[in-house]
């Protein structure tokens, strides 16, 4: 695959979409973590995983070292989208998260690109002081990911799967403990934070905090659960995002017409 097929999965495509949504994965995550959320959000909405190198088709193909060398790549795509009649919501959870953002923040310096919808999950906001050492050695990073209820435990017992899959999360969490936002960068454009009840790693007020990053609306919404509450809540958030999205256009989308 080359170009934009590498980066973007479809889940889900509709003959006349009325939005599309753009979904970013976590640290060590792919575009497939996203497939289940397909039956719940509406039909006339499209839907995309993002598929960073170094997992799944993209195995053999070079790490991005950094979360805003992630955007930097996205970006070119994103515009491609950002530039269309059909709105574009690009949903982060985690890492995921921070470089939605950082794609948001560089679509809206260029003047000629619509502007997109954020949505990030489960992600304290660049202005909140960092105080989290992140895990270093590969057994930090899978005892983290246990904690946090990212992975089965029993896959991480498996040699040949761990073998696969630490390289990219390796890479990821040191993207993340590099990361070095700008807590003064402001969106003019809704932004949607979705955050879970028991995240030990975003406290409500660092995920309150969000309100700071943005001039126009927005909206605080907590879900039962830690720091992977969406993946026990895929209706509920599905239907957070497409009503929020809804709202921050200024009204219901249309009905496709057949």
């Amino acid at each position: 695959m080359t170009g934009r097929d590498r980066w973007i999965r479809e889940l889900r495509r509709v003959g006349r979409p009325a939005a599309h949504v753009v979904f970013c994965p976590h640290a060590g995550g792919a575009a497939s973590f996203f497939a289940p959320f397909t039956r719940h959000f509406p039909a006339r909405f499209d839907l995309s995983g993002v598929q960073y190198p170094g997992r799944q088709e993209r195995l053999d193909e070079p790490l991005v070292p950094t979360v805003e060398g992630l955007a930097d790549h996205l970006v070119p795509i994103l515009r491609q989208f950002a530039t269309t009649a059909v709105p574009l919501v690009l949903f982060g959870h985690s890492m995921g998260a921070s470089v939605a953002f950082e794609a948001a923040l560089r679509l809206a310096a260029e003047e000629a690109v619509a502007p997109c919808l954020p949505v990030v999950s489960g992600r304290a906001a660049p202005s909140v002081p960092r105080t989290h050492v992140y895990a270093a050695t590969d057994q930090e990073i899978l005892d983290d990911l246990v904690e946090l209820g990212g992975t089965q435990a029993e896959l991480l017992r498996d040699p040949e799967l761990r073998d696969l899959f630490l390289p990219a999360l390796r890479n990821d969490y040191g993207a993340v403990a590099r990361y070095r936002p700008t807590g003064e960068a402001v969106l003019d454009v809704p932004l949607l934070c979705l955050t879970g009840e028991r995240d030990p790693r975003v406290p409500a007020e660092a995920a309150a905090a969000w309100k700071n990053h943005t001039s126009a609306e927005f909206r605080l919404e907590s879900f039962p659960g830690g720091h992977f509450f969406l993946a026990d809540h895929r209706e509920a958030v599905a239907r957070a995002v497409a009503d929020w999205a809804e709202s921050a256009r200024g009204g219901p989308f249309p009905v496709a017409a057949r």
